[in-house]
């Protein structure tokens, strides 16, 4: 057996002779026949995704599995896997969707994953398969062995001794010339799939990875639409690495994802101009995917502490790799810009693995872009990543003018602007972020409601933490009317500005039955006297309309007037009001009807 079954057996080899004696000794009672094993990775392939897999086989690879133990009933491993905290587990082997873990995650774990390698490498299986359950599959189903449903209805015992698994295999007399063929096809594709070493992988640049994903991809020729499609290729090519240290796994998983979302992008953008026309329902979805698996991958701490390590040579090519495609992305994808800020936010951030010098020679590449390419740079994504590193290097001032110069014609979005001010949040600096949103609130026009509410929620943090910067507060709100009235008056009302809460509603023309009577309770404790002129106000209004539903609602409003009045002590200027009311409406028979019949008229 060659290629990729050579490293596998070769890693299980190296984590078997880490076993200690008495665990050789267990291993004689964990047994997996063919049949239950076939059954195991199907359910590893249909409940456990990527990330998940590789997550619990860093927990099983450092030894994170403790306890674990067969019940007699040969169906259910109980473990107790140590992560931040210590997890109790039980595995299900017949239904895997039945198996229960003490954390929070509310399905297939990083817990599970790693009980079940400890549990595959007790029984003698190769590990590396049950990481890539789906391609093990693809390689049994090419050797011409029949699935788990295919053999004898029930599972037997988990604990199969070798005379059930000698009587499994075929004897090799009774095969014919066309097994043989049928054996020999499918050795053929097995000994060529090229694979990569952890050499390998640490000596070439990312370049060449990619270029040996492409001789993998090229002998199955898939035209990727799909998330099945897509999860399958990604298993794929995880099937061609060994197991590898922590940082270069990282960084291969993310190649692997950056491989299959060219190869759904590209095909079907050949011409840039028809762009944003070519995705249907289902590949946008598994687009989403894998933007959202490698965002969560990013979003994990880089294991390099810095450019001293054998792998930063290749996290500066992940680098030029997003940048030259976030460089030319069409506007109506955004998948290689969002992970080339994401990139930089989170293993380039100054936190993390970035510092001054990265930033200005990053910088410089950006700004040589402009004249290299010409209109067909994506110039969107290109001034936000400048502003980024710009706000890195407490240039403040300099990524506020390009924002300023070019905002209107790029169409900048709040959510554009939520990254950078983010990192300002994060490090708590909030004079730096009251200037930022001082200055970039007015470049957001025509956008209002929920699209403005993270910007409202960037300001409720700075004056909490910086009182002082209340006043600046106020008055970009104020200019940004009336885009920003939603988040004008939730800053009002968290600041208990009733009276200029109510100005604003009586302003805007605002009904006081649209009004959600939780957001009136506070003013009716605090302020009931501000509630009056909003309420008459309406009235009026309603009595213009002349009709019934016009007349019901003048009633509702007039009921809560009586109530004010009366919380206010105010009834003698109540009892005026409404005779002057009905006495001045005596002709309008319907709303005298009305009157009546909500108690305001005996």
């Amino acid at each position: 057996m060659g290629g990729i079954a050579d490293i596998i057996e070769s890693e299980v080899l190296i984590l078997h002779n880490d076993v200690t004696g008495s665990q050789r000794i267990m291993e004689m009672d964990y047994m997996l026949d063919d049949s239950a094993w076939r059954q195991l990775l199907e359910g590893v392939a249909a409940r456990f995704d990527e990330l998940t897999i590789i997550r619990g086989f860093q927990l099983y690879k450092q030894g994170r599995v403790e306890e674990l133990a067969l019940r007699d009933d040969g169906l259910h491993v109980d473990a107790r896997v140590k992560d931040n905290r210590m997890y109790d587990v039980i595995v299900d082997l017949d239904d895997l969707a039945a198996s229960e873990c003490a954390c929070s995650a509310n399905r297939a774990c990083t817990h599970m994953a790693a009980t079940l390698m400890r549990y595959a490498e007790l029984c003698g299986r190769p590990i590396q398969a049950l990481a890539n359950a789906r391609s093990a599959l693809k390689r049994a189903a090419a050797a011409g062995k029949p699935s788990a449903a295919a053999l004898d209805g029930k599972r037997g015992g988990v604990r199969a001794g070798s005379e059930v698994a000698a009587t499994e295999v075929p004897s090799s007399a009774g095969n014919t010339g066309e097994d043989e063929n049928r054996s020999a096809l499918s050795s053929a594709p097995r000994s060529i799939l090229p694979t990569l070493t952890e050499a390998e992988l640490t000596e070439l640049p990312v370049a060449k990875w990619h270029e040996r994903f492409q001789e993998r991809r090229g002998m199955v020729h898939l035209h990727i639409r799909t998330k099945q499609e897509a999860s399958e290729l990604l298993a794929d090519l995880q099937a061609m690495r060994p197991v590898l240290p922590w940082a270069l796994e990282q960084l291969f998983t993310l190649h692997a994802l950056l491989f299959v979302l060219e190869k759904m992008v590209k095909p079907a953008q050949p011409d840039r101009h028809q762009s944003g026309l070519f995705k249907g329902y289902h590949t946008q979805l598994a687009l989403e995917g894998l933007i959202g698996q490698a965002r969560s991958l990013l979003e994990d701490k880089l294991a390099l502490a810095d450019d001293s390590s054998a792998y930063w040579g290749h996290l500066m090519e992940t680098a030029d790799f997003l940048r030259e495609r976030m460089l030319i992305e069409d506007k109506t994808l955004g998948c290689f810009s969002a992970l080339y800020a994401t990139l930089w936010l989170r293993w380039l951030s100054p936190g993390s693995s970035g510092s001054a010098v990265l930033y200005k020679k990053e910088l410089r590449q950006l700004q040589a872009a402009e004249s290299e390419l010409g209109p067909s740079l994506s110039r969107l994504p290109w001034t936000l990543a400048q502003c980024m590193l710009l706000l890195y290097l407490d240039r403040d001032e300099e990524a506020r003018a390009m924002l300023a110069r070019d905002g209107s014609k790029l169409m900048l979005k709040p959510e554009h602007l939520t990254p950078l001010l983010g990192v300002l949040e994060r490090t708590e600096q909030w004079v730096r972020l009251c200037g930022w949103l001082a200055e970039t609130g007015p470049l957001l026009v025509g956008f209002s409601g929920e699209e403005l509410a993270p910007y409202g929620d960037f300001w409720a943090v700075v004056v909490t933490q910086m009182p002082e910067a209340e006043p600046v507060m106020w008055r970009t709100l104020q200019e940004m009317l009336p885009l920003s009235r939603t988040v004008y008056e939730d800053a009002l009302a968290a600041h208990g500005r009733w009276n200029r809460w109510i100005d604003l509603q009586m302003c805007m023309g605002q009904d006081p039955l649209s009004i959600r009577v939780t957001a009136l309770k506070p003013i009716e404790k605090e302020a009931p006297e501000l509630l009056l002129p909003f309420y008459h106000q309406a009235v009026e209004r309603y009595l213009l309309q002349k009709n019934r539903e016009g007349y019901k609602a003048a009633i509702n409003l007039l009921n809560r007037l009586a109530k004010l009045y009366a919380q206010l002590k105010k009834d003698e200027r109540w009892e005026q009001f409404i005779s002057a009311f009905v006495s001045r409406n005596s002709r309008q028979r319907a709303l005298q009807e009305e009157l009546r019949k909500g108690g305001l008229l005996s």
